[in-house]
């Protein structure tokens, strides 16, 4: 069980941990076209992917854990809060089989990934429906799995509001559907501090808690980027969330319907304790470390 794997900041594999920046010396390995990245002309979504997002880690996952618990392949996919939705296109990437839908009610990031993530994906435009829309409205195909990532269901403040969107969800599952969403907690994640990593020696990613209320659960945070040159983006991601807790989160998907919720927790480096081995394995009750990553599946 890792105690430093924190996603939207550290992806969910080859995670770094606090003060493992390596600093502002390029090594000789950076790409060319990183050379004179800096905050005037970086692109913040070419940021975001490179830095937070873990496709592959996720897809696999994904597939298999669907596969194992329903002796199915995965198909249908739906991904809500899909953003740039590079996990979709990775998803599609794995056979002219599968099919993806995607929700979320921000059209830039929408546009930004339909050109950046689907070009190399045969027939990806083809198979992949975007819906600029609410994440509790209805999909065009019932989905044998909707996925929720990188803790965006945090945006939900209240339990009411976070209940419907499992309804929601719940509806509008096959009737052997998955749910899945990804969890960031433990004591780190209340703690007001910053953490760094250097992404390939191009840019530095920072991750800040700014603020966390214990009694209302009001929790704001934001991610920075460094460049090479001196200069910063500060604020390039800002996030309003409430920090909602493990088990409360399992009890709101029973009362939505769901009939099991599993958790998964991620495994430790064998050569270093305090980093993710991008492995996710089944576990009732975890481990008690300073951060976790895990995933929560929830079957119809």
């Amino acid at each position: 069980m890792s105690s430093k794997t924190k996603d939207k900041k550290q992806k969910k594999s080859g995670k770094s941990a606090k003060g493992k920046h390596t600093g502002s010396g390029a090594p000789k390995s950076v790409k060319k076209k990183d050379r004179k990245l800096n905050a005037k002309n970086a692109d913040r979504y070419d940021l975001y992917q490179r830095s937070v997002n873990s496709p592959e880690t996720d897809v696999d996952f994904l597939t298999e854990v669907f596969e194992d618990l329903r002796g199915r392949p995965l198909r249908h996919l739906r991904e809500d809060f899909c953003g740039t939705s590079l996990l979709s296109a990775e998803f599609l990437s794995r056979s002219p089989e599968n099919t993806v839908e995607g929700a979320d009610l921000d059209p830039e990031p929408m546009a930004w990934g339909q050109l950046r993530n689907f070009g190399k994906v045969e027939d990806g435009h083809s198979r992949m429906k975007f819906h600029l829309m609410d994440v509790r409205d209805r999909s065009d195909k019932r989905p044998d799995l909707t996925t929720a990532q990188n803790f965006s269901y945090f945006g939900f403040h209240d339990r009411a509001t976070l209940l419907s969107y499992f309804k929601a969800v719940h509806a509008d599952l096959a009737d052997d559907g998955v749910f899945v969403m990804d969890h960031y907690g433990g004591p780190d994640s209340m703690v007001e501090m910053e953490e760094e990593r250097d992404i390939e020696g191009a840019f530095t990613y920072v991750w800040d808690q700014k603020e966390y209320f214990p009694g209302s659960g009001e929790y704001k945070a934001a991610i920075h980027f460094d460049f090479r040159d001196g200069s910063r983006w500060e604020n390039a991601f800002e996030y309003d969330w409430r920090l909602w807790f493990l088990t409360e989160l399992k009890d709101v998907l029973m009362e939505a319907g769901f009939k099991e919720v599993r958790t998964y927790f991620e495994g430790t480096d064998p050569d270093d304790e305090e980093e993710g081995n991008g492995e996710f394995e089944y576990d009732p009750k975890g481990e008690n470390v300073d951060a976790f990553i895990g995933y929560l599946v929830s079957l119809k």
